[in-house]
């Protein structure tokens, strides 16, 4: 009888793919995850010692609305000097209980009803569902292995529309790890100048880039800072994803919107996890960022250990240059994204994310992450190579039926 009183839009609302495999697992013992997306390095000593050091002081009331200044002010400090841009700390940073709130407060801050927003597809689980429960459009723009899943301007042109309002970026990419190229970039750059559009750029992958690549913040280009929300924050590259810090940076008359939101549902976010955040950019600053180069140069040998545990599968692979996931195509197996990685899950105890959870165009792929113990992921291509030959063995038999 409940169910009347909830949101028929909510309701119908798909749960994350991502999760219900992460969930699946959890009542499987010895299961090796390759599913949910986590840092598996613990968050640096200085820093917990910071997020210590604060509750034993006592700082546990509420900060401003939007955030301890001191912590924006690293971070106008840390994008000044990572990827070139230039914001404000008193008037245009917001710090946000994570990536997620300020993806959630920039659409609901900006979007009217009816209006439409262009997403790269394969594309971030929660983008879609932010937009519809904002009251836009989701609409999803296909990007394809042959393009380095890098998304296109002649694809973006085939869905512009007179109701179309904002573009919604994410490189690095989840859950390609594609990057989007300079000469991209800017052809984007020009297609949203053209069309007068928003654009939300989610960089929170930006400090996990390989092989001497490196991501280009698109509001650092001319003519789109003052169209651009930046969005970024403390969980991938500085292993804090549990202190939930993460932060939006726009001209001021889109923050100050944004804010209005903020203040009325979340108030603030945690003053010892910002505390947190400001020893990890003070101390980046002052060692020039060992924590997270790291991390990268660690998930960067796990990355090619992967690619080429794949390649010997004879599943092909792009090579993914940022973030920590890998997206390996199954198509030959003749099952669907869906139907491989539950049996995968089942039958030899490994999680992976079927490729549509991110999109249609997921289909024939699968997520891997390869933030995991190097030691777990041996042991899960053993078993992912044992189901293989499972599939192949099945192949056989219907032949020769």
């Amino acid at each position: 009888m409940s169910e009347r009183f909830v949101n028929p839009k909510i309701a119908a609302m798909p749960p994350s793919g991502i999760r219900k495999f992460f969930n699946l697992a959890g009542t499987m013992k010895g299961a090796i995850s390759l599913g949910v997306g986590e840092p598996d390095f613990t968050t640096p000593y200085h820093v917990r010692e910071a997020l210590i050091d604060s509750l034993l002081n006592e700082e546990t009331q509420y900060t401003e609305n939007r955030g301890l200044l001191a912590l924006r002010q690293e971070i106008a400090i840390y994008l000044k000097n990572r990827f070139h841009l230039s914001y404000d700390a008193e008037t245009e940073i917001l710090v946000t209980v994570g990536a997620s709130e300020a993806i959630d407060i920039t659409l609901r801050a900006t979007l009217r009803p009816g209006d439409e927003v262009l997403i790269p597809d394969p594309g971030y689980v929660s983008y879609q569902p932010c937009v519809e429960m904002s009251g836009g459009i989701a609409v999803p723009v296909e990007t394809r292995v042959e393009d380095e899943f890098q998304v296109t301007v002649e694809a973006l042109e085939q869905k512009i529309t007179p109701r179309t309002r904002a573009l919604l970026l994410s490189y690095p990419n989840n859950p390609t790890g594609a990057i989007l190229s300079d000469e991209y970039m800017r052809k984007v750059a020009l297609f949203a100048q053209k069309h007068d559009l928003l654009v939300v750029c989610d960089e929170i992958y930006n400090e996990l880039v390989y092989d001497n690549k490196h991501q280009t913040s698109i509001a650092s280009l001319a003519g789109m800072w003052e169209r651009t929300v930046t969005i970024n924050g403390f969980s991938k590259a500085f292993a804090m994803t549990g202190l939930r810090v993460g932060y939006m940076c726009a001209p001021r008359a889109i923050l100050d919107a944004a804010v209005k939101i903020h203040q009325y549902t979340i108030m603030c976010a945690s003053r010892s996890s910002q505390v947190a955040a400001i020893e990890a950019l003070k101390a980046g600053r002052e060692n020039g960022y060992a924590d997270v180069i790291h991390m990268r140069d660690s998930y960067n040998q796990r990355r090619r250990l992967m690619l080429h545990a794949f390649a010997e599968m004879g599943l092909d692979c792009f090579e993914p240059k940022g973030a920590f996931y890998l997206f390996p195509c199954i198509a030959s197996t003749g099952l669907s994204s869906d139907e491989f990685c539950t049996r995968l899950l089942q039958e030899h105890a490994v999680v992976c994310v079927p490729g549509t959870a991110f999109g249609s165009s997921g289909e024939g792929f699968i997520r891997c992450c390869y933030a995991t113990d190097k030691n777990k992921l041996m042991e899960a291509f053993r078993r992912i190579r044992a189901f293989l030959a499972v599939l192949q063995e099945e192949s056989r038999e219907q032949v020769v039926s």
